[in-house]
């Protein structure tokens, strides 16, 4: 399990974030922070593997709980990933977080989709690095890809980002695979646009093709949900 820090001083926008990261599976919430002074205390104390955290803290800011535990991190000790989420929109300070290694920059406010589809990005993107030996430039552009997704303007020719989230949904709703026939009935869509974005899915890491041999005729094509 991914273990999850969540760093707000809103209580209520904290428990949101806290419900959804619990929905997606792989990641367990560790603890909840509202200030620095707790954050710092809860990072040492559970040891999570990402951060959710606010910029705005009531007696320090995010930034600087960010570099005070990067530099008491011990040589050797395996430091968690910070995913900001914040309505700092100063872009001074969105270079500092970037800067600092924090893997992605979600504004408020923002659908907890946008939420959902990070933290589904950044479990595939670690599972790729604990598995990879040497990586080649393919891998670490597809590494970059997953932590740091394109704008949605820059989905191919003729997507959206609506039906992207509607067939990923029914992918992640399925155990098992489903054909591109089977997601198009589910989804209301057509089986060619089904398959279109499906293929994009696949290409994005987020989900997986297998070909399924038969006796005879062309092989079926089955999708699954990885992230």
């Amino acid at each position: 399990m991914i273990r999850v820090l969540i760093v707000d001083d809103d209580v209520r926008v904290a428990r949101n974030h806290q419900e959804l990261v619990e929905s997606v599976s792989e990641f367990t919430v560790v603890g909840v922070a509202h200030t620095a002074a707790a954050a710092l205390a809860q990072v040492r104390g559970h040891r999570p593997d990402l951060v959710l955290l606010d910029l705005h803290l009531p007696d320090a800011s995010g930034i600087s709980v960010m570099r005070a535990l990067r530099s008491a991190t011990e040589p050797g000790t395996p430091q968690p990933d910070f995913l900001m989420i914040t309505a700092v929109r100063d872009i001074a300070q969105v270079r500092s977080a970037l800067h600092g290694g924090a893997v992605h920059y979600l504004l408020k406010p923002f659908p907890l989709s946008a939420l959902r589809d990070q933290l589904e990005r950044f479990a595939v993107a670690r599972r790729r690095m604990q598995a990879q030996g040497e990586a080649t430039q393919q891998d670490v552009d597809r590494l970059i890809g997953l932590l740091r997704p394109p704008a949605a303007r820059s989905l191919p020719k003729g997507l959206t980002a609506a039906t992207v989230d509607l067939v990923a949904g029914v992918l992640r709703e399925t155990e098992g695979e489903l054909s591109a026939v089977e997601v198009a009935e589910r989804s209301g869509v057509s089986r060619v646009t089904a398959r279109r974005y499906l293929e994009h899915l696949c290409a994005d890491g987020r989900a997986e093709l297998r070909m399924r041999y038969g006796s005879a005729g062309r092989p079926e094509h089955l999708y699954r949900w990885v992230a």
